[in-house]
């Protein structure tokens, strides 16, 4: 096995080139935001704002409601025009607040900033609970739950994972390169509540100048290291990020914190540094605009809370229309129907695409060549998986470990029949999950 990787995985056109070397830009939001009560794994926030009341850029507008759950800030100052349900990324209507942007930008006073080193790790735990963070790759775990590990002694390793795998995603990078010393200082929160740990800063080997940049500024941090990644996909999943940089495998029985890790990606730990050092809750996050069909593609910063309208507005619009919109990258990201859905704490991207390969598949009988087998970086076998979710053998689909998949696609990009595997495969997960619930 070749070093730092693992086994399987794909290599999937990047797109990246589009978007990389154009520095951030603050995007100032329209007249209204729109905050969904769910933007994370766990029980949705509740609100504790009512139609009609002022708020203020940095008011708390929901609460949390139970420990795996998290608060939602304002991100402008305005009305409330409603609490409502309006439609949300993944197509469905929930319930969310509505805010009148007033453009003024009142901010409330920051919270009381202490130094690090004075700071216990309840404390730093309690701040970032109530700052809102939550895991801003895509799964949305809150970071706090992430924090609270009984035994914080038994942690061996601090992965920032900055590997940034997924195709046409560049927000990371962009981060990386603009602000690594706030990375670091991230890291070092994590740090100083695993006393014993290593810090990992984790990045593939297609991005060079941060792996520099980021060996320049650690050569003096003994409890950090950089680790050059093989680039391949999906290198960023957690279990094949802990296996590459430590050897240790995970399963999904098991957590990250079993096997002495824990892991957080790059606009996560810059959260929580900016919640330590500066006294902010979570109010924005960076968003690639990209693809073949827009203008002007970049990073923005973006409030939570804005609409995916008005980013694509501000990359200039289209150059051509497109034929696939997709929230997050082409391997694991929602498509949409609508951008007059909100940017959430977890929406990484708004992808425009002029080709649509997999609407023009036409699925033919499995060959059995085994390519779904040699991608698969959970060494399932994918074809035998989706033949038990297509005929709903919740039995047969467990003990073939479906329940291992990590729903990265790689099975689905490289099936020379077409067959949409991963789609089936996930489908089952979810059916099985649910019944392990109840």
């Amino acid at each position: 096995m070749a070093k730092l990787t693992f086994s399987g995985g794909i290599h999937p056109f990047d797109g990246k080139d589009m978007s990389k070397d154009i520095p951030i830009k603050d995007h100032k939001p329209g007249p209204e935001l729109i905050y969904p009560l769910s933007q994370h794994i766990g029980a949705p926030a509740k609100a504790i704002v009512k139609k009609g009341d002022h708020v203020f850029v940095g008011q708390k507008i929901a609460e949390a409601d139970g420990f795996v759950s998290s608060p939602i800030y304002a991100s402008v100052s305005g009305i409330v025009k409603d609490v409502c349900e309006h439609r949300v990324i993944a197509g469905n209507n929930a319930m969310c607040i509505i805010i009148e942007n007033d453009g003024m930008y009142s901010e409330m006073n920051p919270w009381e900033v202490k130094e690090l080193d004075s700071m216990t790790s309840a404390e730093i735990i309690d701040r970032v609970k109530e700052a809102g963070i939550v895991g801003m790759g895509g799964a949305g775990f809150p970071t706090h739950v992430k924090m609270s590990v009984k035994e914080p002694q038994k942690i061996d390793y601090v992965i920032i994972n900055a590997a940034e795998c997924e195709p046409y995603l560049t927000s990371d990078y962009r981060k990386m390169i603009e602000e690594p010393e706030k990375l670091i200082e991230g890291l070092k929160v994590y740090l100083k509540l695993f006393p014993y740990a290593l810090g990992i800063i984790a990045i593939e080997d297609n991005k060079p100048d941060c792996i520099k940049i980021f060996r320049a500024l650690t050569k003096e941090e003994p409890r950090i290291t950089v680790k050059a990644l093989k680039t391949k996909y999906p290198q960023g999943s957690e279990r094949h990020l802990i296996y590459a940089t430590t050897g240790r495998e995970l399963n999904s029985k098991l957590l990250p914190a079993d096997v002495g890790c824990v892991v957080n990606n790059v606009d996560t730990i810059i959260a929580v540094r900016n919640a330590i050092f500066d006294g902010v809750p979570l109010l924005y996050r960076i968003v690639t605009v990209t693809g073949d069909c827009i203008k002007n593609p970049r990073n923005f910063k973006v409030r939570i809370g804005t609409l995916y309208s008005e980013l694509l507005e501000a990359a200039g619009g289209y150059k051509k229309e497109p034929v696939k919109i997709i929230s997050g990258g082409p391997m694991m990201g929602n498509c949409l129907f609508d951008l007059d859905v909100p940017v959430t704490k977890t929406g990484s991207a708004l992808l425009c695409l002029s080709n649509d390969d997999v609407s023009r598949m036409e699925p033919s009988a499995c060959i059995n060549c085994g390519a779904c087998v040699n991608a698969c970086p959970s060494r399932l076998v994918p074809t035998e998986l989706s033949k038990h979710s297509t005929h709903g053998n919740l039995e047969e689909f467990e003990a073939n470990h479906g329940l291992e998949c990590v729903e990265c696609g790689c099975c689905s990009f490289v099936c020379p029949a077409k067959r949409p595997l991963a789609q089936s495969i996930k489908s089952m997960r979810k059916i099985v999950l649910a019944s392990k619930r109840k």
